[in-house]
Parts: C-alpha cells; sequence; structure tokens
C-alpha cells in the first residue's frame, strides 16, 4: 500500500482524466477506490482514497484515482446542501401551486353557489308569480260568482 502521496500539500489533483466530484468510486483504469491513511511527514494519519491498484503496485505521481477524504466529503456536503436547495425551492413551488388550486377551487365553489342561489331565486320568483296569477284568476271568479248571485238575487 502507498504510504507516501503525489500530492502532500493537501489539495489532490482527482482523477488525470477528469476531476470526480464527492467520494470517488472506481478509477479510469476500472479499478475500485479504496481509502488509507497517509504516513507522510507533511500529512501523518491523514486519510485518502485511492486506486487499489496503483496502491497495491505503490505507484507515486500517476494518473490514477487519488483523492483526500475531506475533500471528498466536503464535495459531497457540498453537492447534498444543492440538492437540498433544490428540493426546498421545488417544495416551495409546489406549495404555491397547492395554494393556488385551493383559492381557484374555493373560486368555482364561490361561483356554483352564487349561480345556484340565482337559479333558485329565478325560480321561486316564476313560482310566486304564477301562484299569483292563479290567486287572481280565483278571486276574478269568486268577484264574477259574487256578481252572478247579485244579479241572480235580483231577478229572482
Amino acid at each position: 500500500m502507498s504510504h507516501e502521496s503525489g500530492n502532500s500539500s493537501g489539495v489532490s489533483t482527482g482523477r488525470a482524466r477528469g476531476r470526480v466530484v464527492g467520494v470517488p468510486k472506481r478509477c479510469w483504469c476500472g479499478e475500485l477506490v479504496i481509502p488509507l491513511m497517509s504516513n507522510s511527514k507533511p500529512n501523518p494519519c491523514r486519510r485518502y482514497f485511492r486506486c487499489a491498484f496503483a496502491a497495491e503496485k505503490r505507484l507515486s505521481n500517476d494518473n490514477h484515482s487519488y483523492k483526500w477524504v475531506d475533500e471528498a466529503l466536503l464535495d459531497e456536503v457540498e453537492a447534498l446542501s444543492f440538492r437540498i436547495g433544490r428540493l426546498e425551492q421545488g417544495m416551495l413551488t409546489g406549495r404555491v401551486e397547492e395554494e393556488r388550486d385551493a383559492q381557484e377551487e374555493k373560486t368555482k365553489f364561490e361561483e356554483f353557489g352564487l349561480k345556484l342561489e340565482t337559479e333558485i331565486s329565478a325560480r321561486m320568483e316564476d313560482v310566486v308569480n304564477e301562484v299569483k296569477s292563479e290567486v287572481k284568476k280565483a278571486l276574478v271568479l269568486v268577484v264574477l260568482g259574487c256578481v252572478g248571485m247579485v244579479v241572480l238575487a235580483k231577478i229572482l
């Protein structure tokens, strides 16, 4: 296992074939990346991730994956913070949409209530007018009946 690192300054270069954000899983060569501990004087007991092949062959200053654990975890935390921010924004957007939908439903319900109330009032007016008409007809018949009785009483 490699106890010295090509980057002892505290900054790792990541992969030679592209920087890996977060904890590396595999090296560009296809080997797994394993956690190790540095025994170098500038970084004693500092943990790092290294390509298993490069660690086994004790390669140094190569292009295989290498990353300090603290940097990898910091990348992970930053990525998670970004994802949490996006999720929070999505939740806020969803909440605003729910409130808007609820307001639309409330408005539709109120409009339906007003429409129903208007329709009931119109029907009630029609019924009242019809009853008034029937009462007038009955009153006319009663008056005609009374007039007819008075006329018959005078004739007889």
